[in-house]
């Protein structure tokens, strides 16, 4: 993996991103996964309006915002293209739930990463199983965790290369790009959501707060992370999900 990460490197040096998307597309079992932020609006567009052979696939959590759903939807009608839909594991999270209470990420860190991996985590790897590149809308901006990464790495935990094409676009350079391609985007933004995720653990923030302060913002901890992706080298998950 390491020689083929190093490949990709080479050959995507100086392209733009719409080229390394492009250029990644050509390549067998790849993903993309959206969560329909307008990180990820701008990629679904790219690889739905060029038809670049990528499957796209989505988490649905059950508690995602109104917004979120009704922009999906959008989508759909939009591009009239797949959006694979993953769940949890209706068993595991009803005992979940019937043992913890709906809302009982708010009691401990212990039980959000808990829900966090019933929700997103578990589907996930169902969703990577098989696949050898997934494409997420990550960027280095979104935090001090995200700083370092590279386009591509190495994800040993689900064994897979994620492509990060957006890596180093700015927040406004994000916004740049909806606007001149008048893609739909989900409106909590206009309410002053800067990072979505599921619906009672996100929240407004303000301009000057850092893009992902309203994600479990009850924490005090800055390495607030759901586990979907690396910190420090390794998969944030709680393999003990009681």
């Amino acid at each position: 993996m390491v020689e083929l990460i190093t490949k990709y490197l080479a050959d995507t040096a100086k392209l733009n991103w719409r080229e390394k998307l492009a250029y990644i597309a050509k390549e067998a079992d790849v993903t993309f996964s959206t969560s329909f932020s307008i990180e990820d609006q701008i990629i679904l567009d790219e690889i739905f309006k060029n038809d670049l052979a990528i499957e796209v696939f989505t988490l649905d959590t059950c508690r995602l915002p109104t917004d979120t759903y009704k922009l999906w939807q959008h989508n759909k009608k939009k591009y009239q293209k797949e959006i694979k839909a993953y769940y949890p594991d209706v068993e595991v999270l009803q005992e979940f739930v019937t043992k913890n209470g709906i809302d009982a990420f708010y009691d401990s860190k212990e039980l959000r990463l808990n829900c966090c991996h019933i929700r997103k985590v578990e589907p996930l790897q169902r969703a990577l199983a098989g696949k050898k590149i997934w494409i997420s809308g990550l960027r280095r901006e979104h935090s001090a965790e995200r700083a370092d990464k590279d386009y591509f790495e190495y994800d040993e935990a689900l064994n897979i290369i994620k492509f990060y094409p957006i890596l180093d676009l700015d927040e406004m350079e994000v916004w740049a790009e909806i606007k001149k391609h008048n893609i739909a985007y989900n409106k909590l933004y206009d309410e002053g959501y800067r990072s979505i995720g599921c619906a009672p653990c996100s929240r407004a923030v303000r301009a000057i707060d850092d893009v992902r302060a309203g994600r479990w913002w009850w924490e005090s901890d800055e390495q607030k992370e759901c586990g979907l992706h690396m910190v420090n080298g390794k998969l944030v998950r709680n393999k003990d999900v009681k």
